[in-house]
């Protein structure tokens, strides 16, 4: 049976350029609907944050708005949170993982991992462990790919020429948080090193380069998923 790590943010909050904590987390549906579609297919999956702090979910992504007001998704993704609450407040400390032991890393996205992912040094040597080893699939969707940045520096980055999207500039500016922003995350990728490919905005787009799987936005969490089930039948479990 193939095995997920799948590193969730432990961050309640996200700082502003101004200085202002906005409350954020993960965002309910790229880590309910992979975590979904992937158990379904059988494969476990085993969540873990830095140093075990709860996963927090960003409150507004469970708001109809934020869901094309789609009051029964938002229902169906409240739901599947409160089933999976148990693990999602006692997560495991990435820390204290092996990530070799693992078929795949997955990081879904929110605001979160803009706070605590992309700095966080065991999170980093395990992307960077897991990307070099080419029988391991390494996965991320919207703001997970923040997580990218934490694995090296300027002058050694383990994703640099690596093909890759994530949330884009353009979407940030769409819902009205790039002018506050410190950073944003398609600027930062970019600098870094990495081949970025945008889709058109709140399209599903994902970007498969090798054992890398990039999904652009919520829209695009089934899809990175089921692209890391196509690639997993051509693996053996470890």
């Amino acid at each position: 049976m193939h095995s997920v790590l799948m590193i969730l943010t432990g961050a309640t909050s996200w700082t502003q350029k101004d200085g202002m904590r906005r409350p954020s987390g993960f965002w309910a549906e790229e880590f309910a609907t992979p975590h979904e579609v992937l158990s379904a297919a059988g494969v476990t999956i085993t969540i873990a944050t830095p140093g075990g702090k709860p996963a927090t979910v960003d409150q507004v992504s469970l708001s109809a708005q934020a869901n094309q007001g789609d009051v029964a998704k938002t229902e169906a993704l409240s739901a599947y949170l409160d089933k999976h609450e148990d693990v999602l407040k006692s997560p495991l400390r990435i820390e204290d993982l092996d990530v070799s032991e693992f078929d795949v890393v997955f990081v879904p996205g929110g605001h979160g991992p803009m706070q605590d992912l992309a700095v966080d040094e065991a999170v980093g040597n395990a992307l960077s462990t897991a990307l070099a080893d080419r029988d391991m699939i390494v996965a991320a969707v919207c703001h997970g790919q923040a997580s990218f940045l934490s694995a090296g520096d300027a002058t050694s980055w383990a994703f640099k020429g690596r093909r890759m999207t994530a949330f884009t500039n353009v979407e940030e500016t769409q819902v009205g948080l790039a002018a506050n922003a410190p950073w944003l995350l398609e600027d930062r990728l970019r600098d870094a090193g990495a081949s970025f490919d945008a889709g058109a905005p709140w399209s599903s787009h994902v970007v498969i380069d090798g054992n890398l799987v990039t999904g652009q936005n919520p829209q695009s969490a089934a899809a990175t998923a089921k692209a890391v089930l196509d690639l997993l039948a051509s693996r053996q479990p470890r």
